[in-house]
């Protein structure tokens, strides 16, 4: 019997942390506490949750080669931000922050477990790829996404820096929410 753990399997288990971490830190949490800001250049629970999610969405897609779940799956239109289609909250203003109203927890959480399934499928045909050798030569985890920061983005790199982002998005959830319920 073989124990050996792949790339793979230990990406498969950094996304589900963060999968199965979001719900618990946002849900229950009623509509002020979600769009609560310490002050008016912080970011609130709910546009950290869509934000993570976001990134998520775009940079694994993009990993992918698929459409997004945010535009495939009509997420942009559910959600009705003020923002354009491909905003995923990186460099927004306070005020575009502060334009956040979405407080509907079932909402994010089905965009994110969305984005997750999406995540899943791209893990799989990556490690498909990978055990092909990625013959192809443009597959598998050394691929270049990114070649204008030097040394270039690899798939590897963008998947591990997704995983970054995402947990350290849920620590300051997790943070703004205890702040929020002592005020």
């Amino acid at each position: 019997m073989s124990s050996t753990v792949t790339a793979t399997d230990v990406l498969r288990d950094a996304y589900g942390r963060i999968r199965d971490a979001l719900p618990g830190l946002i849900g229950r949490l009623d509509d002020r506490t979600l769009l609560w800001r310490p002050d008016r250049d912080a970011n609130s629970i709910g546009w950290l949750a869509w934000h993570l999610t976001r990134v998520q969405d775009d940079h694994v897609a993009g990993v992918g080669r698929v459409q997004q779940v945010w535009t495939r799956e009509g997420f942009h239109d559910r959600f009705g931000l003020p923002y354009e289609v491909e905003n995923i909250g990186y460099g927004q203003t306070s005020a575009e922050v502060g334009a956040f109203n979405v407080t509907d927890v079932d909402l994010l959480v089905g965009y994110h477990d969305s984005v997750h399934t999406m995540t899943m499928r791209v893990l799989d045909e990556l490690e498909a790829a990978s055990a092909d050798g990625g013959s192809d030569g443009d597959s598998g985890y050394a691929r270049v996404v990114d070649a204008h920061w030097d040394p270039p983005v690899t798939v590897a790199v963008r998947l591990v820096s997704v995983i970054g982002d995402a947990q350290a998005h849920l620590g300051q959830i997790g943070y703004l929410r205890g702040m929020a319920q002592r005020r």
